[in-house]
């Protein structure tokens, strides 16, 4: 198949550079060609559509829920304030020990259809049109894909995918995965986005809305099975993640989670469709969503005063942040804060945030430019703890920590990781302690203070919630024998 596919690319290319009039035959032979292969295409997922119908139809099995996983509870480490006096005095640094390295998770590319969605929409198509975090899309639709669903039995339900899988709905799986390219719509993105031109379409919370979405995530290369009890259908997504606060159920050694509430057994289809792939969250991207700017937010180190800035972000994107689901890969809950942290700026933070700050610390070397950057994260925010402000606890992304009035430990040290690697282009790595997160940068310059050396490299502490200290100082009371080191991008 792909063989077949790099003939199609090349004959493409070279039907599209023009031919004189006596290649005819040649461009004819190119149009037949063209026309197998989208035959090809057609016929395979045609079968695999109709294997999947036919375990619809009889391989539900009962399956256990597993309760959510809770954010583990830690003790609370509140920030300590480093006297003014204090940050003239030498620097002594001291090598740092630290128990282990947390590697950055690998961002893989997004699932693909199993054949090419080579369809190109009829200008001639019924557009529908609906919003998504403010942001208003269109996609092949018409009062002719409309359907319901007139029982709950698997028969029926075999029948409805087999509608779903004819090529009538083949235009808005193609608009799907366009939209999902051209707007950088990570696999949640991507996902949510789904859900709502399907509610928008069949109504809020249908058995239909639940099985379109299945059938254009499963169509789009992701991993679904189709669960059901008490004659409601859920739609159950698997992701390498572990994800907390979110029950779920085990198939074949795999964990599946639902997209909509859901507690107790399930009755579950367990069939596999060829080429599916589990869900990443991770967000090579912020997704480009229309904009809706924030109120200004005024922002002002205190230690130096002149780095004062107004700031504004898309709510739209702070929207869509909110319903990010917390987790973890591999057990391995350092990899919790690598996604936030990794997560590039939006375009109103590198707009509204970074040319101030820019200005302010130009002609600086890197040790004073830091001091600056550091305080300003330090001194411009109010620290609160977030069981007091969400009732649990809650990471944030750089833009979040920028809108919400209070922050923690975790967002500043995820956000000045986040200026430091885009305004200095220095590397960057997180420092978790029990109870409480700091950062580390590798030098090009000379910079004294306390330090880590990982594979090779010199990275000196930087703590963002250790007021007023300078860079090189580890915050009163951390344990270093039990740092765990977080790999950033």
């Amino acid at each position: 198949m792909k063989y077949r596919i790099s003939l199609l690319v090349i004959a493409c290319l070279t039907y599209l550079t023009g031919f004189s009039q006596e290649d005819k035959t040649l461009r004819e032979k190119y149009e037949a060609f063209k026309k197998e292969t989208q035959k090809e295409y057609n016929d395979f997922r045609e079968q695999c559509n109709k294997e999947y119908a036919k375990f619809i139809r009889d391989a539900w099995k009962e399956f256990q829920m597993t309760p959510a996983l809770p954010v583990p509870k830690e003790k609370t480490v509140p920030p300590v304030v480093f006297p003014i006096k204090e940050r003239e005095k030498p620097i002594e640094g001291h090598p740092i020990p630290f128990e282990k390295i947390v590697p950055p998770p690998v961002v893989q590319p997004q699932p693909q259809p199993l054949e090419p969605i080579l369809l190109s929409p009829s200008p001639s198509r019924d557009l529908y049109p609906f919003t998504f975090f403010g942001t208003k899309w269109k996609v092949s639709l018409s009062e002719e894909e409309r359907f319901r669903l007139n029982d709950y039995d698997e028969n029926t339900l075999a029948d409805a995918w087999l509608l779903l899988s004819s090529d009538r709905y083949d235009a808005l799986l193609y608009d799907c995965l366009k939209i999902r390219t051209e707007y950088k719509l990570c696999d949640w993105a991507y996902l949510l986005m789904l859900q709502e031109i399907a509610a928008s379409f069949l109504g809020k919370d249908t058995n239909e809305t639940t099985l379109l979405t299945a059938y254009l995530y499963c169509q789009s290369g992701y991993k679904i099975r189709l669960a059901q009890t008490n004659h409601h259908l859920y739609l159950l997504y698997s992701s390498k993640n572990t994800i907390y606060h979110l029950s779920y159920w085990t198939i074949n050694n795999e964990k599946f989670y639902s997209l909509t509430p859901v507690e107790g057994s399930l009755y579950i289809c367990p069939a596999t469709y060829p080429g599916e792939t589990p869900l990443s969250l991770s967000i090579p991207y912020p997704p480009l969503l229309a904009k809706q700017v924030s109120e200004k937010r005024s922002l002002q180190a205190k230690g130096f005063p002149e780095i004062k800035t107004s700031v504004s972000i898309n709510k739209n994107l702070i929207d869509f942040y909110n319903t990010y689901p917390t987790s973890m890969i591999q057990e391995d809950f350092g990899t919790r804060w690598a996604f936030y942290a990794n997560t590039p700026a939006s375009e109103e933070m590198r707009q509204t945030l970074y040319p101030t700050l820019k200005k302010y610390i130009e002609g600086k070397s890197q040790q004073e430019a830091s001091n600056m950057l550091l305080n300003f994260v330090q001194t411009a925010f109010v620290y609160e703890y977030d069981d007091k402000v969400w009732g649990c606890d809650r990471a944030f992304f750089s833009e979040e920590t920028l809108y919400y009035p209070y922050c923690d430990c975790e967002d500043r040290s995820i956000l000045f990781s986040r200026i430091i690697r885009d305004i200095l282009g220095l590397e960057t790595v997180l420092l978790y302690y029990p109870g409480h997160i700091a950062a580390a940068v590798h030098f090009t310059e000379d910079v004294a203070g306390d330090y880590l050396t990982i594979n090779g490299k010199r990275f000196v502490v930087c703590d963002p919630t250790f007021i007023n200290a300078p860079v090189g100082r580890t915050m009163t009371g951390m344990d270093n024998s039990s740092a765990h080191v977080i790999l950033l991008e």
